[in-house]
């Protein structure tokens, strides 16, 4: 879902991330404020005024979206539920799971918290707005917090339409789970209503297109796009967790690893495997196997290309550390958690230092594709349709 991230803040112990694709919503809603409802709400001021009120606005706009993420964040830390952080990004904002809800309960309480902050915090800025209009205050002031209002008592009416993954289609995806006793099934439900909605916006985008409404119908457009695909990539990641649960990575590991000796040189590293085979990294041993570092093509770059032959490769090789490796009893849906988490796509399966193993990001797609094709086994995985 996200390109290049930059981290601006801890939150409660939550990293709070933008996206670069959210520089997109932030000067266009700056620009729309500053241009279109401001000026139409107090007519007569300065271009300067405006602008300065479109930005204020923009950024109490987004700290509300943070605040949002904030509440569905501290209901998961309150159960357990890893959370990796806030993310703003051209949609809005996500507060980023490790993995699913344990029970309806959870779910239900986590999705609900984010709108109730929303609307809590919409009545916050509605009597703030009232009170500093009866005090007397700047007019400038006052629409801007009259707006605050309203764009949360908004964001909150939006994410509690039944359409996953938003809000409201979790707590209708709570509810079919606790009704059903089957989280796939439930997430199919709700992911399908969520999929239809998508499709609703972008037939709504295309309607506004032709009433020369080129601005909402782009954005409807391509709203409706990113929730239907986000509601069948959500599907697709319980079907995945599902598939996972329960199963070792001792089940589908690769026990035959290619190796590099820590006293090889790098002359000797280049042609035998980096031309050899398609890495871009390999593990580096010592004696019987045990785990030295890894070394990869940006290390072999350090060193001048006449200076391989007298070089050896544990002189570049980097450490590996507790991020890089798993154990080969560890669960499934952990080892692609640490994935996630660490932005690799490959492990290493060690046991006290020893390296017995390599566990890919693809050895677990393909255990999936694998599980699916014969039906999903005892699981009895149904396919999205939508």
């Amino acid at each position: 879902m996200f390109g290049r991230r930059i981290t601006l803040f801890k939150l409660f112990g939550f990293e709070v991330r933008v996206d670069a694709s959210w520089l997109i919503i932030a000067a266009l809603v700056t620009w729309s404020l500053a241009l279109g409802l401001f000026p139409a709400l107090l007519p007569g001021l300065t271009r300067r005024a405006y602008w300065q009120m479109g930005i204020i606005g923009a950024v109490g706009l987004f700290l509300s979206i943070i605040i949002h993420e904030l509440f569905h964040s501290l209901v998961a830390r309150r159960f357990a539920l890893p959370m990796r952080g806030i993310t703003l990004f051209v949609f809005g904002g996500v507060a980023e799971m490790g993995s699913e809800p344990q029970s309806p309960k959870v779910e239900f309480l986590m999705a609900a918290a984010g709108p109730l902050a929303s609307i809590g915090l919409g009545g916050l800025f509605y009597g703030f707005a009232r009170w500093a209009r009866m005090d007397g205050w700047d007019p400038q002031i006052i629409a801007i917090l009259a707006y605050l209002a309203w764009i949360n008592w908004l964001l909150a009416a939006f994410n509690l339409i039944p359409a996953f993954p938003l809000d409201g289609g979790r707590v209708l995806r709570a509810a079919l789970w606790h009704f059903q006793k089957d989280i796939v099934h439930a997430t199919r439900t709700a992911a399908l209503i969520g999929s239809g909605f998508g499709i609703l916006l972008m037939v709504l985008g295309i309607y506004r297109l032709f009433f020369g409404d080129l601005i909402s119908a782009i954005w409807y457009f391509l709203i409706g796009l990113f929730l239907r695909g986000a509601s069948k990539a959500s599907y697709e990641q319980v079907i995945f967790q599902q598939a996972l649960a329960g199963e070792s990575v001792q089940r589908f590991m690769h026990t035959q690893p290619i190796t590099v000796p820590a006293d090889l040189s790098i002359q000797r590293l280049v042609d035998e495997y980096l031309f050899r085979y398609n890495f871009k990294a390999f593990p580096v041993v010592r004696d019987t196997d045990r785990l030295a570092g890894c070394v990869t093509t940006q290390d072999v770059k350090q060193i001048p290309k006449e200076e391989w032959p007298s070089h050896r490769v544990e002189e570049v090789a980097k450490p590996y550390s507790e991020k890089d490796t798993v154990s080969p009893d560890t669960d499934a849906l952990k080892v692609f958690s640490k994935m996630q988490e660490s932005g690799v796509s490959k492990l290493l399966v060690t046991d006290r230092d020893h390296l017995i193993a390599i566990v890919s990001l693809k050895d677990l797609l393909r255990f999936v594709a694998r599980k699916l094709d014969l039906g999903g086994g005892p699981l009895g995985l149904p396919r999205y349709t939508g």
